[in-house]
């Protein structure tokens, strides 16, 4: 009897790698799915700050203590929300709700000044602080901070499903493989094995022709070689007896020749037993050798799996840098819009001055004349050439404020929408024409400094429904750019706008008479971070900006063409119409 079967030991082993692997990866897939899953709920609670930031801050600026605790206990109702603390701008807790941690432990005394995560803690809290800024006449102010706590229970609970998936998916799996590696075992090498044993064990030296083994299998495999070898035995055997016979019938025959015979016979035995056991050997051997190859192959198997492991971990790292290059890109192109709105602020401001300050004088003369008048008519001086001088004055200083005053207003109802537009990139309904020309004021600082001049050919009629803020940030980046490199040295430049209703689309031609730009120039001007003014502050982001409103805000097309001295011109065409979900995720 066998103390333990072969195959049974090869199954175990090969199973118990099988077990130990997959209980590895299942483990590994959990941990993942964790991770993965805590950030996205760090990332939504830094989403909640852009939703909830601006009513907590109003709340608290105008000391409305109700509206503070209604709206944290409505953000305590979102499901991932396990606590929440506010702050006012002295550092007191307005509230606090739900599960959280020693506020003043973590920040003291001190409001957050910017963003600010929380990691794991012993309680299993994790979090997320942002500061309240409230924007009131153009100065920020810090009115509080917001704390906001989730913990692994909430991670636990969403990714508990796939934990049951991941592991109901390894049992299953384990269990098909098992019941195909038994059934495998046993057609392949038990009941061979078996098969064999038997008919080795009922062969018998007497009837030699008829114990021939038969294994039952196909396939020429390691134990086909030692079913032919064996029967290959039993033919020699059989012949040894017939040559036996035959040798002790001649021994009957001839007595004489009988000690020549046994001598000869012992030694033909002794040959063929040594051939059997060199037999015997060869096969040990070639079983040998296949076991190493075997061997070799599994370990070049558990190789290519490492291998692949650590491809995929590299992948997911260029994954990870690529999604921070593109953010770290979007901060730029923020900036950059940012920067040229500043800029804008500058000039309008300066040209708001002007009527303000005609405002101001003819208030201040107003002012005075009325004094006079009023001293004259208590001192009953008051003649009626005094008072029809004063009507007159009165007359011309009120027309005066008036028209200053519209001017002042005109600037900056222009500039207030040109700056929402390019601060946001909502679909509005606006007249071409009419906006070009807001677009056009509010550059009317740049503008009046220089001799250059901008004609606009566009239909009256011609209303689209688009992002208007993209439509602004083009003309002001392709204007800026004229007047900054394309008129460079030239007194008076010429910028011509032509706009076209062509069916569905419009189609833009914007052309200036400025200096131009080479081939090699010309196949960069659209890349990022190129400018040819660099050591003079250009981040070469203008263009950059210009060619994607065109193709992903618009979902249109833009090019160009120029040669140098012959200025510049560009090609653009988009839809008139927009929907304002492709819009918002273009």
């Amino acid at each position: 009897m066998l103390q333990k079967s072969l195959s049974k030991k090869l199954l175990t082993n090969v199973l118990s790698v099988y077990f130990l692997l997959t209980f590895v990866v299942t483990c590994g897939q959990v941990v993942a799915e964790y991770v993965n899953t805590k950030d996205y709920i760090r990332n939504e609670l830094t989403m909640l700050q852009k939703t909830f930031s601006r009513s907590l801050t109003r709340a608290i600026w105008e000391l409305n203590t109700k509206q503070t605790v209604t709206t944290a206990e409505g953000l305590l109702a979102i499901p991932m929300i396990e606590g929440i603390i506010v702050r006012d701008d002295s550092g007191e807790i307005i509230s606090q709700l739900g599960r959280s941690l020693n506020i003043h432990e973590l920040y003291s005394q001190q409001l957050v000044q910017e963003e600010a995560l929380i990691e794991d803690t012993p309680s299993g809290l994790f979090g997320y602080t942002f500061p309240l800024i409230f924007e009131f006449s153009g100065r920020a102010t810090q009115v509080g901070d917001v704390t906001l706590f989730s913990s692994r229970e909430v991670v636990f609970s969403r990714i508990m499903i796939s934990i049951y998936f991941l592991i109901g998916n390894a049992m299953v799996k384990t269990t098909f493989l098992i019941i195909l590696f038994l059934l495998a075992f046993r057609k392949l090498l038990t009941e061979p094995l078996t098969d064999l044993t038997e008919q080795i064990e009922d062969f018998e030296v007497d009837n030699v022709d008829g114990h021939k083994i038969d294994i039952d299998t196909t396939e020429r495999n390691e134990l086909k070689v030692m079913e032919e070898a064996f029967n290959k035995l039993i033919d020699k055997v059989a012949e040894y007896r017939k040559q036996l016979d035959q040798t002790q019938k001649e021994l009957i025959i001839s007595n004489e020749k009988l000690d020549q015979h046994n001598i000869q016979l012992e030694q033909e035995v002794a040959r063929k037993t040594s051939n059997l056991s060199q037999a015997m050997m060869d096969l040990q051997q070639q079983k040998y050798e296949l076991e190493k190859q075997k061997l070799t192959l599994t370990e070049e198997i558990d190789l290519r799996r490492q291998t692949e492991e650590e491809l995929l971990t590299k992948q997911n790292e260029l994954e990870k840098y690529v999604d921070e290059l593109n953010m770290a890109q979007e901060r730029l192109v923020g900036s950059e819009k940012m920067a040229a709105l500043g800029g804008l602020v500058a000039g309008i401001t300066h040209d708001i001055n002007t009527p303000v300050g005609i405002g101001v004088t003819a208030t201040s003369f107003l002012q005075e004349r009325l004094d006079q008048l009023e001293a004259a008519y208590k001192e009953k001086t008051l003649s009626p050439k005094a008072l029809e001088e004063f009507m007159h004055e009165a007359k011309q200083s009120a027309s005066l404020l008036t028209n200053n005053l519209a001017r002042a207003s005109e600037l900056v109802a222009s500039f207030k929408q040109i700056a929402v537009d390019q601060a946001s990139e909502a679909v509005r309904t606006i007249n071409f024409q009419q906006y070009l020309e807001e677009v056009l004021r509010s550059l009317h600082p740049k503008l009046k400094k220089t001799a250059h001049e901008v004609n606009i050919d566009c239909p009256a009629d011609l209303t689209l429904n688009l992002p208007a803020g993209a439509i602004s940030q083009i003309f002001t980046n392709l204007i800026m750019n004229s007047l900054i490199h394309g008129f460079e040295g030239v007194n008076k430049g010429t910028i011509d706008i032509q706009i076209t209703d062509d069916n569905d689309d419009v189609k833009i031609v914007y052309k200036d008479n400025g200096k131009g730009v080479s081939a090699a120039q010309l196949e960069k001007l659209f890349d990022p971070f190129f400018t040819t003014k660099r050591d003079q502050g250009g981040s070469g982001l203008g263009t950059h900006i210009t060619f994607n409103l065109v193709k992903q805000t618009l979902n249109g097309d833009i090019e160009v063409s120029s040669e140098e001295g012959e200025g510049l011109t560009y090609h653009i065409r988009f839809p008139k119409e927009m929907k304002a979900q492709q819009a918002m995720f273009s």
